[in-house]
């Protein structure tokens, strides 16, 4: 048994963060209902398909909130509802008649978690905006890529990594209070602030001289030679990680380099351009696969860069049960819970 299960939670249409909450909800055990409009949207084309991860799994009920009988079916669910979830722009749930305050006194037990994308106050709280957006105004987008110009990642780290985990740890926090209190309540974030929430070690850092405004100069953002990129013999890649000395000195040993790189050099930034012309020109003699292959056994941090295809055909990923094949391959289970063996 799932440690969230007989949970009911509400999941009002949304893209992004709000449905990966959702299925986040549901991974751990929770019933989730998705509250669609009665004719498909370009925001759930995907919706009751097997290739729409986010939402597997998930209830859908067709409902139009502006018309009372669509509230009326909405409403039903909502009063056996532990949790309702909603990402709209700020104002648009209540223009719709669901203000939060009277929600709650309307349903005390009931947990609200509110997701917008630049928060509710502040000249930016109406406007649209992706994940590029969020990233850029928070100064994540700033700090990634090379020193040239920043490298726009995947469209999920403010998304999923900064919005939704947010989001999901608020209201799990909020049921925690409801289970103490008997009352439930309101958790709101946005995405903007959420993908701030993820930067405090750098700005920590950076007030202690031990990060800088330049990308490609820090410590983990491919400024070391021993912590970077690099192609092999086949163009393919390796990443490489060695941050700590006895791991650094296992790389050194496993890539057989020459005596004038060592252990005890290595934070002489006089070195580094050097020892990375000659780990990029070692690591170019072989190919991916051979360097993992040797690599194994040896804590040097390093790593074959694999595609999707290949994380799920991953020996080591499909060992620890991360991987589901129905009905294709795909991440599932990535949380063990003790009440899962019971």
């Amino acid at each position: 048994m799932k440690p969230l299960t007989g949970l009911k939670v509400l999941e009002l249409t949304a893209i992004g963060p709000v449905p990966f909450a959702g299925m986040q909800f549901r991974q751990f055990g929770a019933e989730v209902t998705r509250v669609l409009a009665p004719s498909s949207t370009d925001i759930d084309f995907l919706a009751e398909s097997d290739a729409d991860l986010l939402n597997r799994g998930k209830t859908i009920l067709r409902a139009n909130l502006k018309t009372p009988e669509g509230r009326a079916r909405f409403e039903e669910s909502l009063a056996d509802a532990d949790v309702l979830l909603e990402g709209f722009r700020p104002g648009v749930l209540e223009r719709l008649g669901y203000v939060p305050d009277e929600l709650l006194e309307r349903f005390p037990t009931l947990v609200i978690g509110r997701l917008s994308g630049f928060g509710r106050e502040g000249p930016l709280a109406p406007r649209a905006g992706h994940d590029i957006n969020f990233l850029a105004l928070s100064g994540v987008l700033a700090a990634i890529g090379p020193a040239e110009r920043p490298m726009l990642p995947l469209n999920f780290v403010a998304d999923f990594g900064g919005g939704a985990m947010h989001l999901l740890a608020a209201v799990l926090a909020m049921l925690v209070r409801r289970g103490i209190t008997g009352t439930g309540g309101l958790a709101d974030t946005s995405i903007l602030a959420g993908t701030l929430g993820l930067t405090p070690m750098f700005h920590g850092l950076l007030a202690d001289g031990h990060w800088t405004l330049e990308r490609e100069a820090n410590s983990i953002d491919g400024g070391l030679p021993y912590y970077a990129i690099y192609p092999t013999a086949d163009e393919r890649f390796v990443a490489v990680g060695a941050l700590e000395q006895r791991f650094y000195r296992n790389l050194l040993e496993l890539l057989e380099l020459d005596d004038r790189f060592n252990a005890e050099d290595q934070y002489k930034r006089d070195t580094w351009p050097a020892l990375r012309e000659a780990i990029a020109a070692r690591l170019r003699e072989r190919t991916r696969d051979d360097w993992a292959l040797a690599a194994e056994g040896i804590d040097c941090c390093l790593s074959p860069v694999l595609d999707f295809q290949e994380a799920m055909d991953c020996e080591h990923n499909r060992v620890n049960g991360w991987i589901s094949d129905v009905p294709f391959a795909r991440p599932d289970d990535l949380v063990s819970f003790s009440s899962d063996r019971r």
